[in-house]
């Protein structure tokens, strides 16, 4: 971890906002893992300090294991956390993860950083024929890990990975059956 984007950076690009226009989260994502970020957490406090509005990470969840982000993440007030496998070998075929993140760290990290979370927290599941089979299984551990709601993707742009079909993800998302469930194909698209 390290400071990529100085904090003031940040606070002065969230202070150019409008104030009257809507925004129902801010989202720190960017160009990269924004858990990477040494300080995330700084960020965080000090846009709640200038800004209104909720703030929401989306994370890869490579490094939730780790103590020092997940005091960082507990400051969102709704995380999204990648999910798309239930064990190491099915998570390195679809995630294809940098050197040393294992699965067994994440799922451990997010069963300990959502007994504590108190915000809103779900899975972002990318959905592609290498996981479609173990889909159940991702559901079930999704349940064991505390997690309430889920939002179920499969690309749609261009890319090497084929999208799943509508029937299929309508399969899929029986699996997580007494969630809040977004699906891709139910977004509404804004023009």
């Amino acid at each position: 971890r390290k400071i990529f984007v100085s904090t003031e950076s940040i606070l002065k690009e969230i202070a150019s906002l409008p104030r009257n226009t809507k925004i129902d989260y801010i989202t720190l994502s960017g160009n990269g893992e924004p858990t990477l970020a040494k300080n995330l957490g700084d960020i965080i406090k000090r846009i709640k300090k200038i800004r209104k509005e909720k703030i929401a990470v989306i994370t890869n969840a490579s490094l939730i294991d780790r103590p020092d982000v997940q005091t960082d993440l507990l400051r969102a007030d709704f995380i999204m956390l990648k999910f798309d496998a239930n064990a190491e070998d099915l998570f390195m075929g679809v995630n294809r993860p940098s050197p040393g993140v294992k699965f067994g760290d994440i799922v451990k990290g997010i069963k300990r950083f959502t007994a504590m979370y108190k915000g809103r927290a779900a899975l972002q599941v990318m959905l592609v024929k290498k996981n479609k089979a173990y889909a159940k299984e991702i559901a079930k551990m999704a349940v064991k890990l505390g997690i309430k709601e889920v939002q179920l993707n499969t690309p749609l742009r261009e890319c090497a990975e084929q999208a799943l079909s509508k029937p299929d993800m309508d399969a899929i998302k029986k699996y997580f059956k007494g969630m809040k469930i977004d699906c891709v194909y139910g977004a509404k698209i804004k023009h």
